[in-house]
């Protein structure tokens, strides 16, 4: 008897542990749409560079892997002023595309970047972070998702609870 209820307790500690982290999590007031549907690819390396000897008037390269392949999916957000992402992270890099307006991205223990239209912001997606927009004009972002092959959209993003060090 003291087994089965030492079972119901270690559930009922499980269970509200997990609605309360569902009611602590920080939901998004930005308004997303996805772009058609995530595509796989299969495993693939690019290396392409220019300079001097490459016609370009300045040296540039870039490196770019995928040793198991690789799942890529674009959405389009659009924030409203006041707007923000909640707490989140993901599977993934994600390399985002500020088109209009300002956006400010904070990290877990409240550092922020902000980023105007035409700048870019990577987010290395693996660590609680969250996007706002702190102006009075809309901001519009397109992001663009890298996950393991065969990640679902549902996937891609991971609601997280607020950093206790970080009170937005």
């Amino acid at each position: 008897m003291k087994q089965m209820r030492a079972i119901t307790v270690v559930l009922a500690t499980l269970v509200v542990a997990t609605v309360s982290g569902l009611v602590g999590a920080t939901p998004s007031t930005a308004m997303g749409m996805f772009v058609g549907e995530p595509a796989t690819f299969d495993p693939f390396t690019v290396n392409r560079h220019s300079g001097a000897d490459g016609g370009s008037s300045f040296p540039w390269e870039v490196v770019v892997e995928a040793m198991r392949g690789v799942t890529i999916a674009t959405q389009t957000i659009t924030f409203a002023p006041g707007a923000q992402s909640g707490w989140h992270s993901h599977p993934g890099p994600v390399f985002i595309s500020v088109s209009v307006g300002t956006m400010t991205f904070y990290e877990a223990d409240c550092t922020a970047t902000v980023r105007m239209a035409g700048e870019g912001f990577l987010d290395t997606g693996s660590h609680p972070h969250l996007a706002r927009n702190e102006s009075n004009a809309t901001a519009i972002n397109v992001v663009t998702y890298f996950a393991p092959p065969h990640t679902p959209k549902s996937q891609l993003r991971h609601d997280e609870l607020q950093p206790l060090n970080c009170p937005l």
